[in-house]
């Protein structure tokens, strides 16, 4: 009896898609990290996520396995994104779509619109920076920008499921994980209102970034969702030494303490260290993420140092797709694949039975995600 693999996927951590035709140069730019064109002469095609995209993603514009790359585009365009969407979203096998809505909201569907394009149920996960820039931008003094904070992400989270820091990108996580005091707020606020009042400010001052964490500790306490933090690889301002997550075990103890859990996001290079973690805290999860569309071919490599050590009960999925729908399809095939190998060698060694791989699957495909998120309320 084979491993029932194809159990619909918890997403817990994605983002929307353009809803408009891309151009070679812009498609390119989302299919890295970096956002930037590839070196003249070079294409970002000719790395181990494009070249997963022409291996795998073909089949679903109707072309060959390792089409060139123009021809794949074209072939795009000539669906029309509202089609090519719905076709990789809906064939990755998806339950429920978790939409982190912090980042370039404007270019990219809302949760609502995810829902209408794709059929798939989606709730929404609020970036606690990105409420807090609107508050810089919206003329409040220093001395009220702690209450209009937490009024802000109050409402932001109204509906929301969980709450997401990018802490990592605006300096890393070897931050003090007390809280600040009123005066420390306010005396940082004033400075940083200036900047944002410039136009060239964002969240990037520590003191604040620390209380708008412990703001949103209490709001995920008080509504009983996590906070998410990305960790490792992701966008060049992640200074990567500064993303090992083993550097917020003292923040991670003051959230068990406090009853909230912590989803650890993608975690490359540190998905050992994360499961470690994951072994050692009860609150925290984890998932390898969007990383398993970057290593491509070596994917179940990266999914394979996840399993070494946490708990399945720890573990969850993410395909962190953002703006290109086939990093949807892409994330969920990458992630059966890897998981499908890992658990019929297992089974082959001894190790596990086909009962025991199917509890596991479904624990990290979506059991995972529905226990610790409010997805039923």
């Amino acid at each position: 009896m084979p491993i029932d693999i194809d159990r619909p996927l918890v997403d817990h951590h994605c983002h929307g898609l353009v809803p408009k035709t891309l151009e070679r140069a812009a498609f390119e730019r989302l299919i890295s990290e970096s956002f930037v064109a590839a070196p003249k002469g070079t294409s970002h095609f000719d790395a181990p996520v494009g070249l997963v995209i022409r291996a795998k993603c073909a089949a679903l514009l109707d072309l060959d396995p390792f089409p060139d790359p123009d021809a794949y585009l074209a072939r795009r365009a000539t669906l029309g994104a509202a089609e090519v969407n719905r076709r990789f979203v809906q064939a990755g096998g998806y339950g429920q779509l978790l939409v982190d809505t912090g980042f370039r909201g404007g270019d990219i569907l809302t949760p609502e619109g995810m829902a209408d394009a794709t059929g798939i149920p989606c709730c929404e996960v609020v970036r606690i920076e990105a409420v807090a820039e609107r508050v810089g931008r919206s003329g409040v003094s220093a001395a009220g920008f702690a209450r209009a904070f937490a009024d802000a992400l109050a409402e932001a989270a109204r509906d929301a499921v969980g709450l997401k820091s990018i802490v990592a990108y605006r300096g890393g996580f070897a931050f003090d994980p007390a809280a600040p005091t009123t005066a420390e707020v306010e005396a940082a606020a004033g400075p940083w209102l200036k900047r944002m009042a410039s136009g060239q400010g964002r969240m990037d001052d520590m003191t604040l970034m620390r209380h708008g964490l412990w703001v949103a500790a209490e709001l995920t306490r008080a509504r009983a969702m996590p906070i998410q933090f990305h960790v490792g690889y992701g966008d060049r301002d992640a200074k990567i030494h500064l993303n090992n997550p083993s550097l917020l075990m003292d923040f991670l103890q003051h959230l068990d303490d406090m009853g909230v859990n912590a989803t650890l996001l993608h975690c490359y290079p540190y998905q050992r260290e994360a499961g470690y973690l994951a072994e050692v805290f009860p609150n925290v999860y984890f998932d390898v993420g969007v990383i398993l569309n970057y290593t491509g071919a070596m994917s179940a490599t990266i999914l394979g140092e996840a399993l070494e050590l946490a708990p399945f009960t720890k573990q969850l999925y993410s395909s962190d797709a953002f703006g290109v729908a086939e990093f949807y399809y892409l994330g969920a095939v990458l992630f059966r694949r890897a998981l499908q190998q890992h658990l019929d060698r297992w089974i082959a060694d001894g190790f596990c039975s086909v009962r025991e791989a199917d509890r596991i699957v479904a624990m990290i495909a979506h059991d995972n995600a529905r226990r610790i998120y409010p997805l039923d309320h």
